[in-house]
């Protein structure tokens, strides 16, 4: 994992399943190369059981984990998770889903039907072994993935070069950043904070508009473009200013030093200031 990093983007909280413990790998082996988990006990269920669940998934699940349970969004790969490895005809996956993990963003879904259930539940141990069929094919990203740092690195790098210091401090903002997130989350939180640009995420972003008119506007910057500005007017009305009719745009963004930050980073550097702050438990 190097460059390609970089270029994740959406900022969310991963629902939580447990994970299966990975045996270990050869120095030169891919993490993505490592064999899938199966269901420990054998589970048969009618084709028409399975697709039912897909359908009933894809609805509600789906966003996070993907239609396929392999990891979508926000959520794990459900393939390769040991809740549903050890499940025997939902034991364990049905409570689990019923009372939902909702600190770690997956919501209950207690109202869901005995019917639904099943078919859900017949759904995932179907993914499973199909997907333990194949070799590799992994397009999540575990903590294990990305921890190829040093964190003493990170530290000097945080301190000195990449001058983060400046508005981030370990015992301060950062203080147990390292057990608040894992993995991707942490290296997405590192690299976009309020999330990428032209997302739409910038309501710390504010930006004055000069228009030729004479008229002055401010407000929390929506959007921007080469052509447009969008701000919130004091009713919470989008508003839109064409560049061309602007004397001067000002857009006064505190998290922009970290996009900024994005185009001086070395592979080094990302990594080892991921380890540093993985390390601020």
């Amino acid at each position: 994992m190097k460059n390609v990093l970089a270029f994740w983007t959406v900022s969310l909280i991963p629902i939580a399943m447990a994970q299966p413990t990975r045996p270990v790998r050869a120095p030169n082996e891919s993490p993505a190369s490592i064999p899938r988990p199966k269901s420990v006990t054998p589970q048969t269920y009618s084709a028409t059981l399975v697709r039912d669940g897909g359908v009933r998934f894809g609805a509600a699940c789906g966003f996070c984990h993907g239609k396929d349970a392999a990891g979508g969004e926000s959520g794990p790969d459900l393939t390769r998770s040991e809740l549903v490895s050890k499940d025997f005809r939902g034991d364990k996956l049905a409570p689990m889903i019923r009372e939902g993990r909702t600190s770690a963003g997956m919501p209950s879904f207690k109202n869901l039907g005995e019917a639904d259930m099943n078919a859900i539940v017949a759904f995932l141990h179907s993914q499973m072994d199909t997907f333990a069929e194949a070799k590799g094919g992994r397009r999540t990203v575990d903590p294990s993935d990305l921890a190829t740092g040093n964190a003493e690195a990170g530290r000097a790098y945080f301190n000195g070069p990449g001058n983060c210091a400046s508005c981030h401090s370990p015992t301060g903002d950062l203080a147990g950043i390292g057990t608040r997130l894992k993995g991707l989350n942490l290296m997405r939180r590192m690299l976009y904070p309020g999330g990428p640009p032209g997302s739409g995420d910038t309501a710390k972003a504010k930006a004055t508009i000069q228009l030729k008119s004479g008229e002055t506007v401010a407000g929390p910057l929506v959007a921007e473009d080469d052509f447009t500005v969008s701000i919130r007017d004091a009713a919470g009305a989008r508003q839109t200013y064409q560049r061309s009719a602007a004397a001067k745009v000002t857009v006064d963004d505190p998290l922009s030093a970290h996009f900024d930050q994005l185009g001086k980073y070395t592979d080094a550097d990302m990594h080892n200031v991921y380890a540093y702050l993985e390390s601020l438990k």
